[in-house]
């Protein structure tokens, strides 16, 4: 570990856990699932179909899911479902075709919105909790049509620092290219800016296998994600600044490895320990630091989005 990196973090035990739900997509069989953090009491919440799931968040103050999918990967018919935390009042907010292939969502509950990136739509993308005012916040298209065949301009996972009043999100890159980035903007355009022209996008990461979905520790400005590349830097689970300086691309640790495809990622910040799935069909927990790591389910399918709810949900 880098001492730069050790000396700021401070991980609870995972005995100071406290009690919660996991929530996770199977994209193979079109479902919604959930379990305690410990891998027991494992049920369906929602059975969809092949619409494709990808990512995956919770309004637990409101009692909603809510999930990306993905539809056809060629074809403009992306949307974004909300549902009761029982999976009951199953409700599209965001029709087919108003996103192309939307992956991993976040939510910025103090402002009531949804945030996304969109794939093959080569955009990252927010909307009101209630799927109105869907809008871009960043084109990296740069004039390339939709479905975009450039891997590179693909935007995968994104988390949002309201408070910080930033988003970052990862670009994924061509299989095992080494193309991987990660990105940070101001959550608005700047005035006289577009989605395509704005200025004050930086670069955090560049180099990476693959890495998909992001979380951030906002409080230690810690950035962790999942990269489903070839190891040893891919399959893996990865933290590094969230406020990097020059040349400091050495103060990326890996804190898992041999994933089977690292997909989805959940914090419990006040827990000190995260959630991974893998597309084997593995879900995983780890203390923050990468140690403890245990294997709860396995062979669930292709797991996509995970989320972590904090106290039990109403079951």
């Amino acid at each position: 570990m880098s001492p730069s990196v050790s000396n700021t973090l401070s991980t609870p035990k995972r005995g100071a856990a406290a009690a919660g739900r996991l929530f996770f997509l199977d994209l193979a069989v079109g479902r919604v699932m959930s379990v305690n953090p410990d891998g027991s009491d494992l049920q369906t919440v929602v059975t969809e179909g092949r619409k494709l799931p990808d990512g995956l968040a919770i309004d637990l103050g409101s009692g909603h899911l809510y999930w990306t999918n993905m539809g056809n990967l060629k074809a403009n018919d992306g949307s974004i479902v909300r549902s009761d935390l029982d999976g009951r009042n199953l409700k599209t907010i965001v029709p087919p075709g108003g996103t192309f292939t939307p992956k991993q969502i976040q939510l910025d509950r103090k402002n009531r919105k949804l945030y996304w990136c969109d794939r093959e739509g080569m955009r990252v993308m927010r909307a009101n909790f209630d799927g109105s005012d869907v809008e871009a916040l960043v084109d990296t298209s740069l004039g390339d049509p939709r479905p975009g065949a450039d891997a590179k301009k693909w935007c995968v996972g994104i988390v949002v620092d309201s408070e910080g009043g930033q988003i970052y999100w990862t670009q994924k890159g061509g299989d095992n290219a080494g193309e991987g980035r990660i990105f940070r903007a101001n959550i608005e355009i700047p005035p006289g800016q577009s989605p395509t022209s704005r200025k004050d996008i930086a670069l955090l990461y560049d180099g990476l296998p693959e890495p998909i979905d992001l979380e951030l520790d906002a409080r230690n400005r810690m950035l962790y994600w999942t990269d489903r590349g070839d190891p040893p830097r891919g399959n893996t689970v990865n933290r590094a600044p969230a406020d990097p300086t020059p040349g400091t691309d050495n103060l990326i640790e890996v804190l898992m490895s041999h994933l089977m495809e690292g997909i989805g990622l959940a914090l419990d910040l006040k827990g000190g320990r995260m959630f991974v799935t893998d597309f084997g069909g593995s879900v995983y927990s780890a203390n923050l630091d990468g140690s403890d790591q245990r294997t709860l389910l396995f062979g669930q399918g292709n797991l996509t989005g995970i989320a972590y709810a904090e106290r039990p949900a109403g079951r």
